[in-house]
């Protein structure tokens, strides 16, 4: 015990030191955390080794390994022309609506943050009402809405829905980023001859860029993985969305298990990887919102 820890009062003379509470974790929250851990990463685990099994592997063991590897199945995925044709319509896909996402999320969430005008409150809880409008209610009248505007059988037509329904998520993150920069920094700014549209770029975009990247992110993630808003659109297999490639390769090959597992996985790998990269950025942006 050291005088330091006696003046201060943590600790009294004569009394041992006591241990905190909290400052170790329970086992048992180790273990739920391990259990759950196991119950997300364990199919997805699945999927990818069965890549590297063959079809009558997994009929006879379908829970076993491989034994031996079969790099066959990857290879050939790699191969196809499919596969890489899914790959660019996805890419194209996500980065366009990313892209709208963040442009029109910014500016909208920019004017409900920082000016007052009649409504406001009305048109920040309808972005927030549109959390609960999910694309599967909409989906019918939304596609009668998309064969007019010719948009059917085209990209055009399912990034601008997906920038619609992103929106929301977006705004309600970005509006606390926004709103918490102090109205003295954009006094200061005005006092330098800063205009707003200047003050918009040169200070509120950086000051907000850990809450642009949490909606980036969620946006690319979100249209990578979309499959019900391109099974009604897309009908043309040379701009099929990998969603909808795994589909239509699990129909031409159904009887071979093994490479619709490397299919799978090969599709999913990217979004994987990307939000891995971008996790704590995603956690820091969502703290952000929250404490704003």
């Amino acid at each position: 015990m050291s005088a330091t820890q006696v003046a201060i009062g943590v600790i009294r003379p004569g009394e041992k030191p006591r241990r905190r509470k909290g400052s170790s974790g329970s086992p048992w929250a180790y273990l739920i955390a391990v259990i759950l851990v196991g119950i997300c990463i364990g199919p997805v685990l699945y999927i990818v080794i069965g890549g590297f099994r063959s079809t009558s592997q997994i009929t006879a063991d379908p829970s076993g390994f491989p034994a031996p590897w079969v790099v066959s199945n990857y290879v050939d995925v790699l191969a196809s022309g499919a596969f890489w044709t899914a790959l660019g319509n996805s890419t194209i896909s996500a980065v366009a609506t990313t892209a709208g996402v963040v442009v029109l999320g910014v500016m909208a969430s920019y004017v409900l943050a920082r000016y007052d005008f009649a409504g406001r409150g009305a048109m920040y809880s309808l972005f927030a009402a549109g959390l609960m409008f999910p694309v599967t209610v909409a989906i019918t009248p939304l596609y009668l809405l998309i064969r007019n505007l010719g948009l059917v059988n085209s990209l055009g037509g399912i990034i601008l829905p997906q920038i619609a329904f992103a929106l929301p998520t977006t705004i309600i993150i970005l509006v606390p980023f926004l709103r918490a920069i102090p109205k003295e920094l954009e006094e200061a700014a005005s006092i330098d001859g800063a205009s707003r549209l200047g003050f918009f770029w040169r200070m509120v975009i950086p000051l907000s860029m850990p809450g642009v990247v949490t909606v980036g992110i969620l946006a690319f993630v979100t249209t990578w993985n979309g499959y019900m808003l391109p099974l009604f659109i897309l009908n043309d297999s040379s701009l099929f969305t990998l969603p909808l490639g795994v589909q239509s390769f699990s129909s031409q090959y159904s009887v071979d298990t093994a490479r619709v597992l490397a299919y799978t996985s090969l599709s999913m790998i990217p979004a994987l990887i990307f939000f891995s990269l971008f996790e704590r950025r995603i956690v820091g942006g969502l703290t952000g919102a929250i404490k704003g």
